[in-house]
């Protein structure tokens, strides 16, 4: 969905871009009709009226740019018509035209003073072109018809540019607003991200220091049965047995340097910057389920929670990542299900993967909020992903939020099959019931 929005306002932006780059052909397009029209209306003797057409239609190539000063040439040609009595012509259409692009186009101020022009020019027009010196009455009514109708196009024409400038105007300052709320929520994701990576080296760290801690223990232990071997008279039964001892060490060390390396690479893979700190917090994992969820019931929220297969033999990263899936759903939960809402945990293991479900009967989509929307759910589908699963969130068809995450399971397959699975039920929580 975010992809088809800014694939439209992508368009709409080309789109935008191309008028403006055509609007240099609409003013020379415009010029050149009232150019043909002006010449037109001449006619044959009209030598005087065409060269003041031209003085007042040509300065119009430059409205969009210059629009003060197109306004005071195209005055400046008016007054010339109104010195020279030549009458009405044509190209006083460029009066309105020049009006409505001082206001479109030029400042505020600027285009107050074309408007007070305009209806100065009306009044002068409306003096020179009312004629009748028999009848004052009747000449005072022409000239204010006549001021009247010329100071409603100028009017007019005024407001509609005005009205032009005022959207565009808008329209700038919401791009402006659309891109700095891009940048922010861009910054937010960002930062996001970078906590979860934080706490993954931290996890990273138990898991290294662990490890190693083995791999010393081990290998001195390997190290040990060896000379005591070599000391010995070859051939004795003892020889043979501290050898047998030192092979297993070396077995036992061999294969927790490789599984060490292997989740070290796994963490590594989805980190971009340096780890920040020495706060480095416990290793947590499912056997840790009956804590957490007995801290979310001390909080007011019912949970209900079950496990089924077996989940001993996981592998470490499958297991915290389980673990934080449920952490974080359960958060959520508390933070935006409702205060009647209750919550149900399902894992289930396979030979394959480690289906976790975590379901509220709640508000769901309706409490979302931009503010805090999308943080955690970056922080677990980053965390599953790196381990080859998938995260779905979204609002349940009988009401509520559920969280489904799919964790394949690198290692041996559980003890027993779980198409019967044994549930290893968390302390105080259901065992029986289908899922939600």
């Amino acid at each position: 969905m975010k992809e088809t929005m800014q694939a439209v306002r992508d368009s709409v932006g080309s789109a935008w871009r191309v008028l403006g780059g055509r609007t240099r052909l609409v003013d020379v397009t415009l010029v050149v009709v009232l150019l043909l029209w002006v010449l037109g209306s001449s006619g044959p003797n009209g030598a005087e009226p065409f060269v003041l057409g031209v003085l007042q239609v040509v300065p119009l190539l430059w409205r969009r740019s210059h629009p003060l000063p197109v306004a005071l040439a195209v005055a400046a040609a008016c007054l010339l018509q109104v010195f020279l009595n030549t009458g009405p012509l044509a190209s006083n259409i460029t009066v309105p035209i020049v009006v409505y692009s001082a206001a479109a186009f030029g400042s505020r101020r600027h285009s107050q003073v074309v408007l007070g022009m305009g209806i100065i020019g009306a009044v002068v027009a409306a003096l020179a072109w009312s004629r009748i010196p028999y009848d004052p009455a009747q000449y005072f009514t022409l000239v204010v018809f006549q001021f009247a109708f010329m100071a409603v196009f100028v009017g007019v024409s005024w407001v509609l540019g005005d009205v032009v400038r005022r959207r565009t105007a808008v329209i700038a300052r919401l791009t402006e607003q659309n891109r700095a709320l891009a940048r922010d929520q861009a910054q937010r994701t960002r930062l996001a991200a970078q906590d979860e990576r934080a706490s993954i080296a931290r996890e990273m760290h138990d898991v290294v220091a662990h490890s190693l801690a083995v791999v010393v223990v081990q290998a001195d232990g390997g190290l040990y049965a060896a000379r005591q071997a070599l000391e010995r008279e070859p051939g004795m039964a003892a020889d043979r047995a501290a050898l047998e001892r030192a092979a297993a060490t070396l077995s036992t060390l061999a294969e927790t340097a490789r599984t060490s390396l292997a989740d070290t690479r796994t963490l590594v893979g989805v980190l971009r910057e340096p780890g920040s700190g020495a706060d480095y917090s416990p290793l947590q994992g499912i056997a840790h389920l009956d804590d957490l969820v007995q801290r979310v019931r001390d909080s007011g929220v019912p949970v209900e929670a079950h496990v089924r297969g077996t989940v001993d033999d996981l592998p470490q990263a499958v297991d915290l990542a389980a673990y934080r899936v449920v952490q974080e759903s359960l958060t959520n939960a508390m933070k935006h299900a409702g205060p009647s809402a209750s919550v149900d945990v399902d894992l289930l293991r396979t030979p394959a993967v480690l289906l976790v479900r975590v379901t509220d009967d709640g508000l769901g989509a309706a409490s979302a909020t931009d503010d805090d929307a999308g943080h955690g759910i970056i922080g677990m589908a980053e965390r599953v992903e790196v381990l080859g699963g998938s995260v779905h969130t979204g609002p349940r068809r009988t009401g509520g939020w559920e969280v489904v995450a799919t964790i394949p399971v690198s290692g041996e397959s559980p003890s027993h099959d779980s198409s019967s699975p044994v549930d290893r039920p968390a302390t105080g929580t259901r065992t029986t019931g289908e899922q939600q």
